[in-house]
């Protein structure tokens, strides 16, 4: 049997940990410097770019202005460089859920006919309006993504405030996002019981009763977990305010940052409303 003293096992430690370090370090360096551009920008700015963004693309009407909007939502994207299993996502939501009204509106909207569908015309008015709001809509989305997409929600959360807002509103937006899969992994442990114990879902009596006591059950412990949180967190000091490690501080990047988006929505703005 191999056996170490006391100072053989404190110096193997040591040298672990210096491993462990030098393992990394490296890898922080690595991950720091591969971060993308739009990352480095300070959150409060790209909050209020974004809004910005939304505002000027809402209210703009000609064709070639939001297709320059969407190119531009295009372009921010790749210095974004979200997740793009994230932006599949919510491009899929968003015109899926938009598909049937898009479809409709050429036959709703009266207008000169340009063709017909079994009998029944689609007007330009009506094709034109459709793709205005495909094409805002994408912008808005594609933009948003590209700006706060990769963001921290607690960062997201500390620039709102340091913008204005409510300070109970963003504890309420944190926590609200923090703990909704906190109840999702409960909702599924009890649906997981309820299947075990040999429940199928049917439409009968006996279902939507056992439905009400589902949530039922899933609203009591939901407001245990929140007292058992709230105790936790007084217990630790918490003094209404969620910790950040990041320094919301304007930098140089800020600035080039906030010129180039005056340009950009100065050229898109010209050929929306010029």
């Amino acid at each position: 049997m191999c056996t170490l003293t006391h100072g053989e096992a404190v110096s193997d430690v040591g040298r672990a940990h210096a491993r462990a370090d030098e393992d990394i370090l490296p890898s922080c360096e690595i991950a720091g410097a591969r971060r993308a551009p739009l990352q480095r920008v300070d959150p409060r700015l790209r909050i209020v770019a974004c809004f910005a963004f939304a505002l000027l693309v809402v209210s703009m009407s000609r064709m070639p202005a939001l297709i320059a909007a969407l190119g531009l939502a295009i372009v921010a994207l790749f210095a974004g460089r979200p997740e793009l299993h994230r932006v599949r996502r919510a491009l899929a939501a968003l015109d899926g859920s938009m598909v049937l009204v898009i479809a409709l509106l050429p036959f709703t909207v009266p207008g000169e006919p340009l063709f017909s569908m079994f009998g029944y015309p689609a007007s330009a008015d009506g094709l034109w309006r459709a793709a205005a709001i495909t094409l805002k809509s994408n912008a808005v989305v594609l933009m948003t993504l590209a700006l706060l997409g990769s963001t921290e929600l607690v960062d997201v959360g500390h620039a709102l405030e340091a913008l204005g807002a409510p300070a109970k509103l963003v504890q309420l937006l944190l926590m609200t996002v923090r703990y909704i899969d906190v109840l999702g992994r409960e909702y599924r442990r009890l649906r997981l019981a309820m299947t075990v114990r040999g429940f199928r879902m049917r439409c009968n009596v006996h279902t939507w009763r056992t439905m009400g006591y589902l949530f039922g059950m899933l609203f009591v412990r939901s407001f245990e977990r929140a007292d058992r949180i709230g105790a936790a967190m007084r217990c630790r000091g918490f003094n209404s305010r969620f910790p950040t490690f990041s320094d919301m501080a304007f930098a140089r990047c800020d600035a080039v940052f906030a010129f180039l988006a005056v340009v950009a929505a100065v050229a898109v703005g010209a050929l929306g409303f010029v």
